[in-house]
């Protein structure tokens, strides 16, 4: 059990309770501090304390954080849409709002614990006990393509890949604006936002070569359709260099604007290809996968309003 301690100053009159504690420590959710203050962990001025409780210069808030619990995850009877599969690996169009692997929040329903029931656990161990054979991510909202390694063997032969930019990946998306080029790249380092330890962002400071090569496919004024090809795979890299560059993602409720596309469900933004050389066989892989109904819709959807 960790305890941790803060004194309210005058900057942060008037803010909820559960809002605070986000801010003060960024490493928990809102609604995991939430979860905490409905336990009754936190106490303000001694007294256990309401989510909804506004925040006084002074206030002295605690908190009796419980030790971290070790996530395993567990298979599950979840339907896949596995696109190739051998003894080595396999590949997987992942839906639209499916998170990839257990973490706090998270803790089932995910990639993982659908591959350890269909795979029968026969994962590479590489990525550990929460992450058997993912050998890259995509963010819970955004669908379509990625390799799974049953093998160490093929694991470490398509992280080798990976590391030097060896594996083909282009991603559709729709933007906000009419991008004034037909094609272009951003080769600008991504890292932690000092500003916000929750979000990604262009930054100088600990962070990572990330390079996006975009090419416009259709206009329609007000947004345009792209396809983006990763040189790099940093975390949220297609969503922070089109935000960098002032043509956020439709629908991202992150680097987005504030009057977010809620009918998207999240941004706008599907792995349609991916290409690589069979880690064991040798043989050239190439695969692409059709645009959900979702974005497929909003597609008619912006072709019928530009026709207005």
């Amino acid at each position: 059990m960790q305890t941790l301690e803060w004194i309210a100053d005058a900057s942060d009159t008037g803010l909820r309770l559960d809002r605070f504690l986000a801010q003060r420590h960024p490493e928990l959710s809102r609604s995991a501090w939430q979860s905490l203050l409905e336990e009754g962990l936190v106490e303000r001025g001694g007294v256990p304390a309401n989510k909804k409780d506004k925040i006084a210069p002074g206030d002295r808030i605690t908190v009796c954080l419980p030790d971290p619990q070790p996530i395993e995850a567990q298979p599950q009877d979840i339907p896949l849409d596995i696109v190739y599969e051998d003894e080595h690996l396999l590949v997987v169009n992942k839906p639209k709002g499916m998170v990839v692997h257990p973490a706090p929040g998270n803790p089932d329903g995910t990639l993982v614990n659908a591959l350890l029931y269909h795979c029968r656990g026969n994962l590479s161990g590489i990525g550990g006990a929460i992450r058997p054979g993912i050998v890259h991510r995509i963010d819970k909202d955004t669908s379509g393509l990625l390799v799974v390694a049953k093998t160490d063997a093929a694991h470490k032969g398509l992280c080798e890949q990976m590391a030097v930019h060896d594996i083909h990946r282009v991603y559709h998306a729709v933007v906000y604006g009419n991008l004034k080029e037909d094609e272009g790249t951003v080769d600008a380092p991504i890292g932690r936002d000092p500003r916000d330890r929750k979000k990604m962002a262009v930054t100088q400071t600990n962070s990572k070569q990330a390079v996006t090569h975009w090419h416009v496919l259709e206009r329609f004024g007000r947004f345009t359709y792209i396809a983006c090809r990763l040189e790099t795979g940093r975390t949220h890299q297609i969503r922070v260099h089109m935000a960098h560059i002032g043509h956020p993602l439709a629908g991202d409720p992150v680097y987005g604007p504030r009057a977010v596309i809620k009918t998207l469900e999240g941004q706008c933004l599907h792995a349609k290809e991916l290409g690589f050389v069979h880690p064991v066989t040798g043989q050239a892989l190439r695969f692409d996968s059709e645009l959900p109904p979702y974005f497929q819709e909003y597609l008619t959807r912006l072709r019928k309003e530009c026709r207005k």
